[in-house]
């Protein structure tokens, strides 16, 4: 054989396998997201899932195509003796698909949108999952350039090399709260509606979100057509006030943990969005149109 048809039969090989990789893997979740949505998923996700039945029918297909995708691609790995059952695996990656349902589809698409080759969290690695709450050490800046570390217990954690931390306890429970459990509450203000919004799967898997193009900041990328500068005078305007309620120790809707940093101020308001969705939307009308342009999803008519 001549050199030239050796070198340009290598030269095909090379191409096919980068080119059969990501077709090989759009084929494979096509073929998951298609395959037929376990009945035994479907009722846990009916019992320990609320939101779930208020899906619109195209939405519950689609989420459930993405758990599918999810749950075959991305290891969920108990820490601290936690064993993983499948059931476990199906409740955090519906929380987390919940919010991407619309990840691909931009405003005005006219094409149907199928999920079946979509991959939730492209970047994303591993999950850890501890029985509850987990210490670490955290680093804290101090002035001067002085860094102090600290023994912390948190709910969740999310890394920017794709990784997420969470408190199985918490993932649970987040997945039962909200008004769709009739936990929550769409009038005043309260600590009740406080803790009936939290959900630390969707808290973890915004800064997921925020994290796409670099540290997590409050501003994810958005989408195209929408104003970077609406969105930074909204979320500022409100990451304002609720500093000034949570320093005046106010109830608040928004959990006041958002207070301390504006990624976590996107992060917890993104659970309330989902979890106090008609609440939001009558305190914080501009806030919750910003979000509802960039889920493209309008949990309040669920």
């Amino acid at each position: 054989m001549p050199p030239e048809a050796g070198f340009a039969l290598l030269s095909l090989a090379v191409l096919g396998l980068l080119l059969g990789g990501p077709l090989w893997r759009r084929w494979q979740r096509q073929r998951l997201g298609a395959r037929p949505f376990p009945t035994a998923w479907r009722k846990l996700l009916q019992r320990q899932f609320p939101l779930y039945n208020h899906l619109p029918h195209p939405l519950q297909k689609r989420l459930q195509a993405m758990v599918q995708v999810f749950v075959a691609e991305k290891p969920i790995i108990g820490c601290q003796g936690l064993q993983v059952s499948d059931d476990m695996r199906v409740l955090v990656a519906a929380q987390a698909c919940v919010l991407v349902l619309e990840l691909h589809r931009q405003p005005g698409a006219t094409a149907p949108h199928t999920p079946h080759s979509v991959a939730p969290y492209p970047t994303l690695r591993e999950v850890l999952l501890y029985p509850g709450a987990f210490r670490v050490d955290a680093q804290h800046h101090l002035p001067g350039g002085v860094v102090s570390q600290s023994p912390e217990v948190r709910l969740g954690e999310s890394w920017q090399e794709g990784r997420v931390v969470l408190s199985w306890a918490d993932a649970r429970q987040g997945a039962r709260s909200g008004v769709w459990s009739g936990l929550g509450r769409s009038g005043p203000a309260s600590a009740a509606a406080d803790a009936a919004s939290h959900n630390v799967v969707m808290h973890e898997f915004a800064h997921q979100l925020d994290q796409a193009t670099g540290p997590a900041n409050g501003a994810p990328p958005l989408r195209r057509g929408q104003s970077a500068q609406t969105w930074a005078q909204v979320f500022q305007r409100a990451y304002e006030d609720l500093r000034w309620l949570a320093d005046a120790g106010e109830p608040t809707l928004i959990d006041p943990y958002g207070a301390t940093a504006p990624e976590e101020f996107f992060a917890v308001v993104t659970e309330t969005f989902f979890m106090q969705p008609r609440a939001l939307a009558a305190q914080h009308p501009e806030l919750y149109q910003q979000l509802h342009q960039y889920y493209l999803l309008d949990p309040q008519a669920w």
